[in-house]
């Protein structure tokens, strides 16, 4: 697409209005109940839609093709980031009531920092094609390690701090408890910060982790940084109210590693292929259609074969807990027997 910087200035305006008018809304901390989250979900997948109709509209059907190919992939990689924020949150002790606080300021980082890789990633696809190489490669290399360690069922306990969280919080120093939507605070005269802040770092700056495999995924299925850009704004500003939502229901999701990885995998040999291509070798490039019937058919397989294997396992565990309780009860009534004769 051609976009202007009118264009883009417009649509980063657009966007600022949208975050304020969630931060206005979301104002006041308060535990997010599950009619507000399903409702604030849909209003943001909405939105989403609606501009990619705009695309398709004043832009092309290959520009609005490509937008929610990025958007639902971006989407599914943003799920599986809600396991890390559940740690964090946890690790962190957040109380209920300030969350939905802590993931729209951190959200907003991320938001800031992939900006900032969309823009490092557009500077070197313009200048060296042979980096699809590279992105290919790491994202069959991330796609297998995804199926790795599901099939280890390794469980995420614990999540450690990244470096420059600890450097923060070594040089600023941190409170011993929360002081409501406080950031800093005063302690003998010392400006410190508050657990909240650590945590809205937390949040922000682990995003980077997720953005080393997320932003060559989109890249593979668009090298526009408008589509790009405007795919993870979306993707990104629904995640505060989806992590609400699903949040009961990620233990749910089993195989999703299994279908991320699939469609990591998948783009990866697109991005080998379309970098064969660049470089005069006759090959068969995969088209858009194709790519979003891929991505959209792996995460309705994965989504029903987690929902049935959920319910399987949980009807196998509650028939190990009634086999456990039988034999207790006929012992205490073969006792009870002895006892009165």
């Amino acid at each position: 697409m051609d976009v202007s910087m009118t264009l883009w200035v417009l649509t980063i305006l657009g966007l600022v209005a949208l975050i304020g008018a969630d931060f206005f809304i979301g104002r006041k901390p308060h535990d997010v109940s599950v009619k507000e989250a399903g409702i604030w979900t849909i209003v943001w997948i909405v939105l989403a839609a609606l501009f990619g109709v705009g695309l398709l509209i004043w832009g092309s059907s290959q520009a609005a093709g490509e937008f929610f190919a990025g958007y639902i992939t971006e989407k599914s990689l943003s799920v599986d980031n809600l396991f890390v924020f559940v740690l964090i949150m946890a690790k962190f002790s957040v109380p209920s009531h300030l969350q939905q606080r802590v993931l729209l300021v951190g959200v907003l980082i991320a938001l800031v920092l992939r900006a900032i890789f969309i823009a490092a990633g557009a500077a070197v696809i313009a200048n060296f094609s042979w980096i699809f190489y590279i992105f290919g490669a790491f994202l069959i290399y991330t796609a297998w390690k995804l199926i790795q360690e599901a099939r280890a069922d390794e469980d995420e306990d614990d999540w450690e701090e990244n470096r420059l969280l600890k450097s923060a919080e070594k040089r600023f120093g941190v409170a011993d408890r929360y002081h409501g939507t406080k950031l800093f605070i005063r302690n003998n005269g010392k400006r410190i910060m508050t657990p909240l802040m650590v945590v809205m770092l937390a949040i922000g700056t682990t995003d980077i982790l997720f953005a080393l495999d997320s932003i060559p995924a989109i890249f593979g299925l668009t090298q526009d940084p408008y589509i790009v850009f405007t795919a993870n704004a979306f993707a990104l500003m629904g995640l505060r109210q989806l992590y609400f939502l699903i949040g009961g229901l990620l233990k749910k999701l089993v195989h999703l590693s299994y279908g991320l990885s699939v469609i990591l995998g998948f783009i990866g040999v697109k991005l080998v292929l379309h970098a064969l291509h660049e470089s005069g070798v006759h090959v068969p490039e995969i088209s858009i259609p194709f790519s979003l019937a891929v991505i959209g058919g792996v995460l309705v397989i994965t989504t029903i074969t987690s929902l049935i294997a959920s319910k399987r396992q949980a009807a196998r565990e509650e028939a190990e807990a009634a086999k456990g309780e039988r034999p207790a009860a006929e012992s205490g009534d073969a006792e009870k027997d002895s006892v009165d004769a």
